[in-house]
């Protein structure tokens, strides 16, 4: 017992020693050409940027899932306009007179009440039973933040920003709005913070690479064009970074560039630890790779035909109901089927004419959808069954993929893009051979 209290003296001690000395020393004249010069601010920022970017760092890493990146990003930006709040409402500092009046009764609190402080939380957490999170969390009163308070504490991070003056740059501030953003599903307007951050700072590859990224997601999942263009300089300034070679070797694939797929992603193999969920993807990636260079390369070639084996469906079409009259003759196992239907919520948000997609995408590995049905809007609820007879690609196809995830989307306007409006609806990973999946279109796209 009497080993417990002098542990506990001695880090009171220590506290006190840290907290004290800035206390009780004079500040510097804080006075330039007779008035006031402006304390430093934006400390508690600075610390938030530096872990956003190692929350950055983890996800990359396949240290975090989703979900825990998701959850993490809106912590942040909530911090980070509560940050904001406080430097902007902080006085300005008091003269050298009214801060020697003031020192020694704060000195005096602090002395008195870190002890005391101490004795109370031990009383009141140091009993096993204080300890059990369930009553610690309801004493508390806490609710869980809304939906509506995040898009509102976004929305006011964004005014802030754009209320700075011209010589008041914030790269780290766009970033992390655009990230809080784009985890919002906000991916226009995450577009624009992205450009911002980047005009300010436009030698920073992960931006760059972070753009590519979220324009790609926005374009369908396809690098052509802007995205590769990114990608591209984001590796030229830093040739280690991981998401942009992970970038580098889909957009490759896109273009069955297999050779250099592999070699991209075989970079970024080398930068992630073993065993890690982002390394199982890349294996995964790199064996989908090297299966393809390996079939294209024995393909047998006939003197009416390309060297490329023939894919059932043609390369960027999109196969309508009526071509799927009857079931696949394929095996079952490397095909997904179930039923899609409308939340009765959205049910008014649907015209005669609009265009039902659904779609499969690879749970870890390229973007490009694997297989594609396009269906009547008005024919909900629908059946499906996507198979490799509906490959976007000879060299992509459902069976080459343990997992994927099956999404659906309503499109007003017919085109296969999304777009802002469109009413869409998405699966969680499955098993390749799912069957009996039950997909609800229930959101709409930003």
């Amino acid at each position: 017992m009497i080993w417990f209290v002098l542990c506990g003296l001695l880090l009171v001690a220590v506290v006190l020693a840290l907290l004290l000395p800035p206390l009780l020393r004079r500040p510097a004249d804080a006075t330039v050409n007779g008035s006031s010069a402006a304390l430093p601010s934006g400390a508690g920022l600075t610390i938030l940027r530096e872990q956003s970017a190692q929350l950055e760092t983890d996800r990359a890493q396949g240290l975090v899932s989703a979900e825990q990146y998701a959850v993490a990003r809106e912590e942040l930006a909530r911090r980070a306009l509560e940050e904001a709040g406080d430097v902007a409402s902080s006085p300005p500092a008091a003269g050298r007179a009214a801060t020697d009046s003031k020192r020694w009764p704060t000195v005096a609190a602090v002395s008195l009440l870190v002890p005391l402080l101490a004795v109370v939380l031990y009383g009141q957490l140091g009993a096993p039973e204080a300890l059990q999170p369930a009553p610690v969390a309801a004493a508390t009163g806490e609710e869980p933040v809304t939906q509506a308070q995040v898009e509102a504490m976004v929305t006011a991070m964004a005014a802030r920003l754009e209320s700075l003056p011209p010589g008041q740059a914030d790269p780290e501030g766009w970033a992390l709005l655009a990230r809080a953003m784009a985890a919002l599903q906000r991916y226009p307007d995450a577009d624009r913070a992205f450009a911002r951050a980047i005009e300010m700072s436009p030698r920073d590859a992960q931006l760059l690479a972070d753009r590519a990224d979220l324009l790609a997601l926005m374009q369908g999942g396809k690098s052509a064009g802007e995205p590769t263009r990114l990608v591209d300089k984001a590796l030229a300034l830093d040739p280690k970074n991981l998401k942009a070679l992970a970038l580098a070797g889909s957009a490759a694939f896109e273009r069955a560039d297999f050779a250099a797929a592999t070699g991209f992603w075989q970079r970024a193999r080398e930068l992630v630890p073993p065993g890690s969920e982002f390394a199982n993807g890349l294996d995964r990636s790199l064996e989908a790779a090297r299966s393809s260079a390996g079939q294209v390369a024995t393909a047998p070639v006939s003197p009416s035909s390309p060297s490329v084996p023939a894919a059932p469906t043609p390369k960027g079409a999109i196969a309508e109901a009526s071509d799927r009259a009857t079931p696949p003759k394929g095996d079952p196992a490397s095909a997904v089927s179930g039923t899609v239907r409308l939340a009765p919520a959205l049910a008014s948000r649907v015209g005669p004419g609009d265009t039902l997609f659904v779609f499969a995408r690879a749970a870890q590995g390229p973007r490009m959808p694997l297989a594609i049905l396009r269906l009547k809007a008005s024919e909900l609820p629908a059946r499906f069954t996507l198979d490799d007879q509906l490959a976007m690609s000879p060299d992509l196809r459902l069976s080459r993929f343990p997992e994927v995830v099956v999404s659906a989307r309503i499109s007003r306007s017919g085109e296969a893009l999304p777009q802002s409006g469109d009413l869409v609806g998405q699966s969680t990973p499955l098993k390749l051979g799912a069957r009996g999946i039950e997909l609800t279109i229930d959101q709409v796209q930003p």
